[in-house]
Order: structure tokens, then sequence, then C-alpha cells
């Protein structure tokens, strides 16, 4: 079983920064699309960004492009989310997600295997 342990969330001014981190238990995880997703009180989850294995290609929400970038670390194991200039809008449980696939192209989009979340919360 796919276990996705998420770390690095906690309370930041606006303006401030986070690094998120996602620790995917695999031998294969050079062959998982990765994304992050979010969920405030009383909202939807939503998507926040995500990055193919095939060429690292990344997506990003309209709401947080130009201030998050989704990266990897394959030799780790390891997703990371890195969150500039916050906002309180962006405080929300952050949830790793992940989908195994041999196709390189394949589109990113459905996610099979999820982490608990990790609590970010920004003051105004």
């Amino acid at each position: 079983q796919v276990q996705l342990v998420e770390s690095g969330g906690g309370l930041v001014q606006a303006g401030g920064s986070l690094r998120l981190s996602c620790v995917v238990s695999t031998r294969t995880f050079s062959r998982y699309n990765m994304g992050w997703f979010r969920q405030a009180p009383g909202k939807e989850r939503e998507f926040v960004a995500a990055i193919r294995w095939g060429d690292s290609s990344t997506y990003y929400a309209d709401s947080v492009k130009g201030r998050f970038t989704i990266s990897r670390d394959s030799a780790l194991n390891t997703v990371y989310l890195q969150m500039n200039t916050l906002k309180p809008d962006d405080t929300a449980v952050y949830c790793c997600a992940a989908k195994y696939t041999d196709v390189r192209y394949a589109s990113v989009g459905e996610f099979d295997y999820w982490g608990q979340g990790t609590q970010v919360t920004v003051s105004s």
C-alpha cells in the first residue's frame, strides 16, 4: 500500500513563505504523477498544483500561479510545494496525492493515493 506523509505546515503571517513536503512510500516513485490539494473549513477540496513525471510539466490553480511552485526529488521520494507571498485565503489543510502511470505524457487530473494533510494557517 502506498503511503503519503506530509509535513511543513504551520502558522505564518500574510506575505510569508512555507515549504510543504510529502514523502511517498513506494519503490516506483519516479512513475507517479503528484499533486497538491487543499481544503478550507466549510469549502470543498480544491486543486492547487500538479507535476507530471514524464516531462516534469507543472500545473497550477489560477489562485496560486506565480506564488506557489511544485517540484519533486525522486532520490528522496518527495514532492514539495513552495508557497510564497501567502495570503489569509490560503489557509487550509494541504494534502498531497499520487497516481501511478506507465504513460510518460499521461494527463494529470486523477489521483489514487492521498495523504492525511498538513494544516497551513495564514494570519492577516
